[in-house]
């Protein structure tokens, strides 16, 4: 986490709560923000840097749910931990919750040290989310995708002539009319190319592109200059910075449009060679972290359905250990992040659980989930890198003589149950905390036994986050809509994933796991 003091914003209609939270916020080092109601904290949201949204949900003229929801909605606020604090405390309360995009729940009267640990908690999983990258932009997942550019130059007559020539060729284009503008733009949604003039008042672009390779996230964006100078020496100052190229104004819009093209493409083609090198490389070294297929497991029936974002490997893992005759442990993981920096964590974490697994059989023959992760936990939060990254994980085991089932989760979402004979569908949660976040995890096992016809299904959070094409969440609301409604007929894991596939239009914002277990 940073070092810098972080600012957290209080919207709560009852003083007294406002006070007692900001007392002890304050008591640890936080500056504090307080609204009376969802107007006052908009406007604090709007004028101040807010790291981190502590809201009640019952306030007059609007509540919390619909504030967060409002606030979500802009794309500066997408990833700004939110939480809730509330004296409801029912099943549907939290499901709202997070539906509403909030991150956590905490109830009245509640216990000032694990507010404390949430908020530290949130604001730690931002910082990781800041340095690592994020989502695009909902929008744009779910349409083809169109590669931006942004221009930035003075002369708006002459940019906005460029913009529709680059608009006409399919590209979407931005314009900035001076270094100040364009930083801002960039700063908020980083471009596939910069194009650049070099004579701007106040700040030119030499200065402009000092500007921007000062900046970690931005320094490797494609850089054009696009310039009436056409001196030897004005080139030479360019590539000295490492710009892709020199357009000169006089060339005309065509020529922009082509150089632009012709970046981009071999850049894409240099992306695409280097997923091939690191495909070829994980299978040389026969490394995976999902299997091809479930086992067969007598008593059971198992399925699996894995896709990587964008055909590419990434966070999500999946194992399965055949603990004895009767014991099948079912292993499902999540790290934060996307594609390959999140399938070397996925790495780590995958051996991590199997060393644990050694070590618990070794001492005990109860297969508890909550020893196994506990283990793993140890392991991860004494590696300083791998414990920056945040993971999720369940750990199911079964047995195939007395149909039991033991599960434990570490920060991961529900597992879904479904009762054959009374065709309940409920959640079953566990406590525990996020792998690596502290040495003492707190997990515990959930233990029941499924009648024959009865299943749970496991799923990472890529299932509940994706979206239909106009922006709303399948969510776990959709989820239990569907094992609901099953028919006698219908085969529920296949139902499952017709219904988000119709859902999503077939297009997905993260990994999809789902693991399915029924007895049989």
């Amino acid at each position: 986490m940073s070092d810098e003091k972080r600012t957290i914003l209080i919207i709560d209609d009852d003083i007294t709560v406002r006070k007692l939270i900001s007392h002890h916020l304050r008591a640890n080092d936080f500056n504090i923000l307080e609204a009376k109601d969802a107007r006052e904290g908009l406007g604090w949201l709007n004028d101040k840097a807010v790291d981190l949204v502590l809201c009640d949900i019952s306030m007059n003229e609007m509540d919390g749910f619909t504030f967060c929801k409002m606030v979500r909605e802009q794309d500066k606020f997408k990833l700004l931990p939110f939480v809730f604090v509330t004296a409801k405390t029912s099943i549907e309360d939290k499901s709202q919750a997070l539906e509403a995009g909030g991150d956590d729940l905490i109830t009245k009267p509640f216990n000032i040290e694990e507010l404390i640990l949430k908020v530290k908690g949130l604001l730690r999983r931002s910082d990781i989310l800041k340095e690592y990258g994020t989502k695009k932009p909902i929008e744009q997942s779910f349409s083809e995708e169109t590669l931006r550019v942004v221009l930035v130059d003075d002369d708006l007559s002459l940019a906005r002539l460029f913009q529709y020539n680059l608009s006409k060729s399919g590209f979407e284009c931005e314009v900035a009319s001076g270094a100040e503008e364009g930083m801002a733009i960039i700063k908020k949604s980083p471009p596939d190319i910069i194009i650049s003039d070099i004579m701007m008042p106040e700040i030119d672009g030499f200065t402009f592109r000092r500007m921007l390779l000062s900046e970690q996230a931005l320094r490797q964006i494609p850089f054009v200059f696009l310039t009436a100078k056409g001196d030897e020496a004005d080139i030479l100052d360019g590539y000295d910075l490492g710009i892709t190229d020199y357009v000169i104004k006089t060339a005309g819009p065509r020529v922009v449009v082509a150089k632009v093209s012709a970046i981009l493409k071999s850049l894409g083609k240099e992306r695409q060679r280097a997923v091939t090198e690191l495909h070829e490389a994980a299978d040389s070294l026969r490394v995976k972290v999902v299997p091809d297929r479930s086992p067969k497991f007598e008593g059971f029936k198992i399925e699996q359905w894995h896709m990587p974002f964008k055909g590419i490997p990434g966070g999500d893992f999946i194992d399965y250990f055949e603990l004895d005759d009767e014991n099948l442990a079912v292993i499902l993981g999540d790290v934060m992040g996307k594609k390959w920096g999140a399938w070397y964590f996925a790495f780590a974490y995958a051996g991590y659980i199997r060393s644990a697994i050694r070590v618990v059989l070794q001492n005990s023959k109860e297969y508890s989930p909550s020893e196994i992760l506990q283990q793993v936990n140890k392991s991860v939060y004494k590696d300083a890198k791998v414990s920056e990254v945040f993971t999720t994980l369940s750990i199911v085991v079964i047995n195939r003589v007395t149909k039991s089932v033991k599960y434990s989760g570490a920060g991961d979402l529900p597992i879904i149950y479904r009762s054959e004979k009374k065709s309940e569908v409920s959640k079953i949660s566990s406590t525990g905390m996020l792998l690596g976040f502290m040495e003492e995890g707190s997990y515990k096992d959930e233990s029941f036994t499924m009648n024959e016809g009865d299943f749970i299904m496991m799923v990472t959070d890529g299932i509940m986050e994706s979206r239909n094409k106009d922006g709303e969440q399948f969510g776990a609301h959709s989820l239990e809509a569907v094992l609901k409604e099953l028919s006698l007929k219908e085969n529920p894991f296949e139902k499952i994933k017709s219904e988000f596939v119709k859902f999503t239009g077939n297009k997905f914002e993260d990994d999809i796991s789902i693991i399915f277990i029924q007895s049989v």
